[in-house]
């Protein structure tokens, strides 16, 4: 009996996007072309979920940078917080006029 679960060996180790080699079965290939390309829609259409590893990698990165130069880091912080209040400080002022 044929399964379709994407936990078979030939399978293992490959993205859910990918399509495995050596299926000579056209309906099979078509099966596994057709469960690739909803995987990578899935995955393209699902924002937060890729924003959440975007923000999980750049906390990463930013970490690794502040270990790396602490005082450029602090900076970097520094620099923002400027920027951020003289955001504020601008809405703030054109709001109240």
């Amino acid at each position: 009996m044929s399964s379709m679960s994407s936990s078979t060996p030939q399978n293992a180790g490959l993205p859910r996007t990918a399509v495995p080699d050596g299926i000579l079965d056209p309906v099979e290939q078509a099966r596994a072309e057709l469960k690739a390309a909803l995987a990578a829609i899935e995955e393209k259409a699902n924002i937060p979920k890729r924003m959440a590893v975007a923000t999980e990698e750049g906390v990463v990165r930013a970490r690794a940078f502040s270990r790396k130069n602490p005082a450029l880091a602090a900076l970097a912080v520094a620099g923002v917080a400027v920027a951020v209040g003289a955001a504020v400080w601008g809405f703030v002022r054109v709001y109240t006029r």
